[in-house]
């Protein structure tokens, strides 16, 4: 069986298989494997295949099985993993020379809880240097390509992850979320994606971007993987200060999407959404009106200031958070005339690369001593109205949709030259991350482009903590049509 015929189906049936002995967990993994050497690699998805690892892995967690201990709810599922998620003993390097060769001691929590509910980390997933980017372009070892066009970005910083669910490699992927990042790339590679609420996922182990930010995020096929990795993944962890206190997540028992109010912001269907996102996601917005939702129309004013906002407040944690990467305590170090203040210029110079050491400097701008109120301050003010106007349109609307990217996928290249207008990439997933809400991206139809057919993601965002009725209404979209059912011409070639 090829790898695009056995993740055909989704996680949840891959691991009901296992836990029944309908499947061995061994043949999955050689599977996954075998399709993360050649495609993944030819994709430029995944930096490293854990070969030894994942077999052992494999073969132990059979043997329980057969010796009749419990199955884990993502029993044998093969999962690649974002590089910034420490993976003990395995190089974690965040797309950046300068911690190339890393091995954490440890485990995020989030892989620790991997670990406990049966899946099988195969392969780390190229992204762009620590989280910093839109489109793949920014790793300092790999440029990934999109599985529906090769000539195409992926979208990112996530891009590995979701290149490599979307061509059929894996079913699941982890990936992170500091302005969009996995709801972008899951958006341009047709696949699922989710950010949840701010502290639902423990950041402990989780490179550190923007703390204030970032959230670990699920990939899949289907929303229903999504809510299975989220029940797993989710619960109060006491090694991060930011943790809800709250237990793992539970499923919401809706089943379809009759009377649920969604809003639809005006400014998110604004100048600059591309015209075949525009077109694709009207009729969607009818399909949702014909399976029993009701569209409200609202308004959430400081959208247009969100971008903005991000890139001062996002920049300051980074240039605090990346202080620490000085070539003494991790990573290569370049040495210099004997000083320490040379050698730490040399290394930090010749570890980050330009988009990193683009933000360094503003943050450290903007944290400058005449600067800091009148810049991050300024910013803090309208985080606060951004959260505001939410709070508000949540009291007239049970959910929100709208676009998850402004455009279709874009040609690599296109957009490296001019760093603003890759910022704006993420123009309509910022204010949610902005305001700590969960926000899920679902396949929303394709559009054409020359001769290329293109996904269009179609966002939903709840009220903070809504995380269960954020998926269950995608989940719901997703029983009731069928665009999540769509493959890129490599999910078929992989099949051959």
């Amino acid at each position: 069986m090829s790898s695009s015929e056995l993740f055909a189906l989704d996680a949840t049936a891959l691991a009901r298989a296992h836990a029944r002995g309908e499947r061995s967990v061994r043949a999955t993994v050689e599977t996954a494997l075998e399709a993360l050497e050649s495609l993944g690699r030819e994709l430029e998805a995944v930096s490293a295949v854990h070969v030894e690892a994942a077999l052992k892995r494999a073969e132990v967690l059979e043997a329980s099985l057969q010796h009749g201990f419990a199955a884990g709810p993502l029993c044998g599922v093969p999962v690649v993993l974002k590089g910034n998620l420490c993976q003990a003993g395995l190089e974690t390097n965040c797309g950046s020379r300068v911690l190339a060769g890393y091995r954490p001691p440890y485990n995020a929590t989030v892989v620790e809880r991997l670990l406990m509910a049966g899946a099988i980390p195969v392969a780390s997933a190229h992204m762009d240097e620590f989280a910093m980017g839109s489109s793949g372009e920014n790793s300092a070892f790999a440029r990934t390509r999109n599985p529906w066009a090769r000539t195409r970005s992926p979208g990112g910083s996530s891009s590995g992850p979701a290149a490599a669910v979307a061509a059929g490699l894996v079913p699941l992927a982890l990936g992170s979320d500091t302005g969009g990042s996995v709801r972008q790339p899951a958006a341009l590679c047709g696949v699922s994606g989710f950010k949840p609420s701010y502290g639902r996922l423990s950041r402990y182990g989780l490179v550190a971007f923007g703390s204030s930010l970032d959230q670990v995020g699920p990939l899949a096929r289907s929303v229903r993987d999504l809510e299975l990795a989220v029940e797993a993944l989710s619960g109060f962890d006491e090694r991060d200060s930011s943790s809800l206190n709250e237990p793992p997540l539970a499923r919401s028992p809706r089943t379809d999407l009759t009377g649920l109010r969604l809003g639809v912001p005006k400014e998110y269907f604004a100048s600059g959404l591309d015209e075949r996102v525009r077109a694709g996601l009207e009729e969607v917005l009818s399909q949702l009106e014909a399976l029993g939702a009701v569209r409200v129309p609202i308004s959430l004013p400081s959208t247009p200031l969100a971008i903005a906002c991000y890139y001062v407040l996002a920049t300051a944690e980074a240039a605090s958070n990346l202080a620490r990467f000085d070539g003494v305590r991790y990573g290569p170090r370049v040495e210099g005339d004997g000083t320490l203040a040379d050698m730490l210029a040399r290394t930090r110079a010749a570890g980050f690369g330009p988009e990193v050491k683009r933000r360094i400097l503003l943050g450290t701008f903007v944290l400058s001593r005449g600067y800091a109120e009148a810049w991050y301050g300024r910013a803090e003010g309208v985080r606060s109205a951004l959260a505001a106007e939410f709070r508000s349109a949540f009291r007239d609307v049970d959910l929100i949709v709208a676009p998850t990217s402004p455009t279709l996928a874009f040609e690599l290249g296109e957009k490296s030259a001019d760093p603003l207008a890759m910022y704006l990439s993420d123009a309509l997933t910022v204010p949610a991350s902005l305001a700590g809400l969960p926000a899920l991206s679902v396949p929303a139809g394709t559009a054409r482009d020359g001769e290329q057919e293109l996904p269009i993601g179609l966002q939903w965002i709840g009220p903070f903590g809504a995380d269960a009725a954020v998926l269950a209404a995608g989940r719901c979209f997703q029983d009731a049509t069928e665009h999540h059912q769509r493959r890129p011409a490599l999910f078929a070639a992989a099949a051959s």
